[in-house]
């Protein structure tokens, strides 16, 4: 029988959100849910183990809709705050043992600085326990028993991770992917990529930039990712994808087989 993996979006918006704060435009304005954007994360179950990528400052929120909010370790993309600005609500997670944190040394370094009393010699009571794992590009890694490839690719000038688990590869915030990365996902199952917008952009790829990798990679399928309101209405742009492509949207859950 194939093994089978679950992804839940828990949010698939740019570090804004959808709606944008103040924003006058349609988007911003959607009465459709699909059209509502929390910053991006995601739960990937495998194996019977609960992995969450990325912990941003809407994790509580999202965890509080979520379809099961256990979780058993944490894999960091990039210290960009919306990838990591709900580090502190993890607390909730290490009643029982430190909480299993992956991330890359510039990650880790920036947990010293922005969470020192998760660090300190004596730590005040019901501070996030934290277990940090330094983890490197092209070295993969076992997190609760499931083998973890890192996916090196470029956040404009910041090196920065996506990972494949499985028949998964998710990368987020990419802007360039070195042809290692693409050789190391051609096939894949599924493929979650960030598409921010249709304009160009410095640091993230737009959707026609993400349409050439995925045509590229020639995955089962596709789902997009760290969308902006620029992107569009959600149900318009499913219209006009190819048939293996989509938007992602939050609270939606995908299974994959291996």
């Amino acid at each position: 029988m194939a093994e089978m993996l679950e992804i839940e979006f828990l949010g698939t918006g740019t570090s804004t959100g959808v709606p944008v704060l103040r924003c006058p435009c349609p988007v911003c304005h959607s009465s459709d849910e699909h059209d509502h954007r929390l910053r991006a994360s995601a739960i990937i179950r495998y194996l019977g183990k609960r992995i969450l990528i990325d912990c941003g400052p809407d994790f509580r929120t999202q965890m509080l809709r979520a379809s099961d909010i256990n979780l058993d370790a944490l894999l960091i993309t990039h210290v960009h705050y919306d990838h990591v600005g709900g580090i502190d609500d993890l607390r909730s997670y290490c009643f029982e043992r430190d909480f299993p944190v992956y991330a890359q040394a510039d990650v880790i370094k920036d947990f010293h600085q922005r969470l020192p009393y998760c660090f300190a010699e004596h730590l005040y009571p019901g501070v996030p326990k934290l277990d940090v794992h330094e983890v490197k590009a092209n070295e993969p890694f076992m997190v609760e028993g499931i083998e973890v490839m890192p996916l090196p690719v470029m956040h404009y000038q910041l090196p920065i991770l996506g990972y494949r688990i499985g028949p998964l590869a998710y990368i987020t915030d990419a802007k360039t992917i070195p042809q290692e990365t693409i050789d190391a996902i051609k096939g894949v199952p599924l493929l979650v990529l960030n598409a921010l917008r249709h304009k160009p952009h410095m640091s993230h790829l737009s959707l026609s930039d993400a349409l050439k990798i995925i045509n590229e990679v020639k995955p089962g399928r596709a789902l997009l990712t760290h969308m902006s309101h620029e992107i569009g209405f959600h149900t318009d742009i499913n219209k006009i994808l190819p048939p293996n492509v989509q938007l992602a949207h939050d609270t939606q859950i995908v299974t994959v087989a291996r």
